[in-house]
């Protein structure tokens, strides 16, 4: 939504998590195997939560569309279902930058290929460069292609586009539009390989502030779209005219009349404002462009909107209010094509009252508003709102006309009308993609319904988890929305915490034996940091802040709830009893320190700053340096007690310049040792101990046996499984991580972008620790298999393979053998090895995945190719033995 989507981001930075190379992926050590059974992973629904900056509909498929945000990958549109699928989990740690997407293309000539650009920022706080994503299977899987540069998916200007486009009629030829003065690039082999176009004569000289020292708001914005006129090239050759938009106030637009072998600035243009979009009609004859003052997405205060003929060169100034009576910029902009004399454009940083949506069916001569006033403050709305599926849209707000709530949306720079069904049209704002079905009513005097169309896409940054063992199973802290109570982690929550809404939670905790009082802080532009409940987080409300308070800082909950200890940002340490009436502060421990307390014994609460360790054993009104040593120096430490066990601590963070990994104590911070089978570890959970387990079990962000993953403990940090795999990653995990206390290997899992995702292990037995058994290498009958189509498009498809050893022997390896009844050919498989003879195909397990016990499963999963028809396979033998087929 608002800036505030750059923090978690930055804290991943300080984690030290880029610093140093990759590691290539080894066998784990002795002490890790991978989980034999498998997990499912899905999201906690919130349902979008973040800003949408760009959606894309391919222009020769029907249905086929994607959506960009800014940190929270990419997504492809589920027709069927009206859900959007999440195209980029696969991003991992050291790439994490990646999952902010700049900009989407989607192949008109062959729509199986779409592209990404990915990078999250230009500036220091992302140290990796962009790559350009190509898929040959709408976005299943990718190659990369990386960048001599960075991109900047969650900069300034990242709501104009797309910088990233395919020629329509050669569609080996690809247009890159670079920031930071990196100028246009351009590739002939369909995103393998990139050269810059080093006669384009315009890099781009905007910055939205030359002061920041930062880095992120003085980066020149570069070159930010590119449309092709398709009406000038043929099928197999290069499209003639490409336009380019620069951000240049002063040269905001250039144009190739031949395939980009020279280029020129467009004669007669507008001055004094920056292009958001050029949208071509080619049919008619026309480029829209949509102006603004500033870059956006926050920013904005004056626009207009232009067209010029392509013929004639003639430039007509369309804007539908005057210059003088915008207090906004112009950006989202879209033709559509069934009847291109049809064109809208939104308001984009209107944030108050609301946005505004603008309609011609006149190529601009005339336009209607999406809503107008009566007489003010009253207003007249073409469209009706229904979020009764995401209903924490209307914030809890009461406002007074002309606002109203929800709102029509805030930062709309992204709109677009289906090129095949003129009735519905889409458009992402800071929050969500809202969209109508009923567009055309707006033409008739009708009005038309405006619903979230987001279903799918997850896109919160989160901070904060929490599972009490009563009531709501998981309390979240998130970026920009604040956070939810999930009843239910299948339904969209009715609402955030209101009561104080904090614009970013930072911290949240519960008093382990009274989990009805819950306690948070965060950032709020007016009023107390801090909140509390007392019936478990359903409702709010507001303590008090002590002098000095900035930020939210972390905060935490005496085992019963009695008192409460706060690390507050612009002031020290402070404990309290009771609910924050009146604070005091704390003695013997720095400000900024990280705190936890004690999950058994009220009066005991721990801190973290710089490689020291504190303690309290008087409620928070003193703490003591513990004399332990060899911690982490930095402060990318997150650490909890366990439950039920007083003193019981473990500490997870570092940095890869120093000291890194899990440490444990069992008396209360006097010592710690440091457990030697875990390499780096950033967070660290509990959840239910597994059936004869004697301890909870553990759950970490971390790196184990040369692996980073979602890794778990049966048996105290002995043994560890990797529960997660390479397509399920999420970038950056390293912000927090709970079990569930009341449901056996359920992990919930924070991510900076994705949402709140949890895991659940299909073995439900929860028995077993982290190794695996048993001596049979060549595992024979006893086995079951399901096969699953999870996705099929034209050409191709997607499938998940679950191999069950049903017998009562453990496998150390397995080789599962199929053929394909309708000539389908793999294109790419993971969590297995493979080979393909004709239809016949071989799966061999991989180095981690090899033993499977008795009553336990593995999956893997791969995507392939298809025609005429894709029948499942009705045979699978493991070895010689035939496998049942489920």
């Amino acid at each position: 939504m608002r800036r505030t989507r750059i923090l978690t981001a930055v804290l991943a930075l300080t984690a030290g998590l880029l610093a140093g190379t990759a590691s290539a992926l080894a066998a784990p050590s002795e002490q890790v195997t991978i989980a034999a059974e498998s997990y499912t992973w899905k999201n906690a629904r919130i349902d979008g939560g973040g800003f949408v900056p760009g959606i894309v509909f391919n222009r020769s498929e029907k249905n086929l569309a994607y959506a960009r945000t800014d940190i929270g990958g990419a997504y492809r549109w589920q027709e069927s279902t009206k859900t959007w699928t999440p195209l980029l989990d696969s991003v991992g740690w050291n790439d994490w930058g990646h999952t902010g997407v700049v900009s989407l293309a989607s192949d008109s000539v062959d729509p199986n290929k779409v592209y990404a650009a990915v990078g999250m920022y230009t500036n220091s706080w992302d140290p990796g460069n962009g790559a350009v994503l190509r898929s040959a299977d709408r976005g299943a899987s990718w190659q990369k292609t990386d960048l001599p540069f960075k991109l900047g998916g969650n900069m300034p200007g990242r709501g104009m586009g797309e910088r990233l486009a395919v020629d329509p009629n050669k569609d080996s030829v690809l247009y890159l539009g670079a920031p930071s003065g990196k100028g246009l690039w351009r590739s002939t082999d369909s995103g393998v390989t990139w050269s810059q176009v080093t006669n384009f004569p315009d890099v781009g000289n905007y910055v939205q502030d030359a002061t920041d020292t930062s880095g992120y708001a003085s980066d020149n914005q570069g070159i930010v779209w590119v449309t092709f006129d398709e009406s000038t090239g043929t099928s197999g050759t290069a499209t003639k005219t490409v336009y380019v938009g620069v951000a240049d106030q002063n040269n905001a637009v250039y144009r190739s009349t031949d395939a980009g072998a020279t280029w020129t600035r467009l004669a007669g243009q507008p001055t004094g404002y920056l292009a958001h979009k050029g949208v071509l009609d080619a049919r008619n004859g026309y480029l829209y462009l949509a102006y603004s003052d500033k870059g956006g997405p926050y920013d904005g205060g004056k626009g207009q909107l232009w067209r010029y003929a392509t013929a004639t060169g003639t430039w007509t100034n369309i804007s539908p209010v005057a210059e003088a009576d915008t207090y906004y910029g112009f950006s989202g902009l879209t033709v559509d094509r069934q009847h291109p004399g049809t064109v809208m454009a939104t308001a984009y940083s209107s944030w108050w009252p609301d946005t505004q949506l603008f309609r011609s069916t006149d190529s601009g001569a005339t336009w209607t508003k999406a809503w107008d006033y009566t007489s003010y403050p009253n207003r007249a709305d073409r469209f009706t709102m229904d979020v009764s599926s995401s209903p924490w849209l209307t914030w809890g707000a009461n406002p007074s006309p002309p606002e109203q709530t929800p709102k029509l949306g805030w930062m709309t720079e992204a709109l677009e009308i289906d090129p095949f069904n003129s009735a519905r049209m889409m458009y992402g704002t800071g929050a969500t993609i809202y969209g109508t079905e009923n567009l055309t009513n707006w033409d008739s005097g009708t009005q038309f319904t405006v619903k979230p169309m987001v279903k799918g896409l997850e896109e919160t940054a989160v901070n904060d988890l929490a599972s009490p063992p009563s009531g709501a199973p998981l309390l979240s802290a998130l970026g920009d929305i604040g956070g939810f109570r999930h009843t239910d982690l299948t339904a969209v929550p009715p609402m955030m915490y209101t009561s104080p809404n904090f614009t970013t939670t930072t911290s949240l905790d519960f008093a382990e034996t009274n989990p009805n009082t819950v306690v948070r802080v965060g950032n709020i532009d007016s009023g107390a940091h801090v909140a509390f409940s007392t019936d478990n987080g359903a409702n709010w409300f507001a303590g008090t802040d002590p002098s000095g308070v900035s930020g939210g800082g972390t905060v935490a909950a005496a085992s019963d709830g009695s008192r409460f200890v706060w690390s507050p940002q612009g002031t020290g340490v402070q404990y309290t009893t009771g609910f924050g009436s009146s604070w005091s502060a704390s003695s013997g421990i720095p400000a900024g320190a990280i705190v936890e307390s004690d999950r058994v014994d009220a009066k005991t609460f721990y801190g973290f700053k710089s490689g020291k360790f504190y303690v309290s054993t008087d409620g928070g009104a003193t703490f003591t340096a513990s004399a332990a040593t060899g911690l982490p120096a930095g402060d990318s430490v997150r650490f909890k007690a366990l439950p039920g066990t007083k003193g019981d601590v473990w500490l997870a963070g570092g940095a890869s310049d120093g000291a890194y990994g899990l440490w444990h104590s069992t008396d209360g911070g006097t010592t710690f040792a440091k457990l030697s089978n875990v390499e780096q570890a950033d967070t660290v959970g509990f959840g239910k101990a597994a059936t004869g387990a004697t301890y909870q079990t553990l759950y970490t962000s971390a790196k184990i046996g040369g692996v980073r993953g979602i890794f778990r403990s049966t048996d105290k940090g002995a043994t560890w499984t990797r529960i997660n795999d390479d397509a399920h990653q999420w970038g950056w995990t390293g912000a927090a991580i709970t079990g569930d206390p009341r449901v056996y290997g359920r992990v919930y899992v924070a991510t900076n972008g994705r949402g709140v995702i949890y895991g659940d292990t299909s073995d439900t037995s929860g028995g077993g620790g982290g190794g695996g058994g048993g001596t049979d290498p060549t595992p024979t009958g006893a086995c079951a298999v399901t096969y699953t189509l999870t996705n099929q498009w034209s050409g191709g498809f997607q499938a998940d393979v679950k191999l069950a050893n049903t017998g009562t022997g453990a496998w150390t390896s397995w080789s599962l053998g199929w053929s394909f009844p309708n000539g389908q050919t793999i294109s790419q498989l993971w969590n297995a090895d493979y080979t393909q003879s004709g239809s016949a195909v071989t799966a061999k397990n991989v180095s981690w995945n090899g033993t499977v016990a008795a009553g336990s499963s593995v999956s893997f999963g791969f995507t392939g190719s298809w025609s005429g028809t894709n029948s499942k396979p009705v045979a699978f033998k493991l070895g010689d033995q035939s496998c049942t087929v489920t």
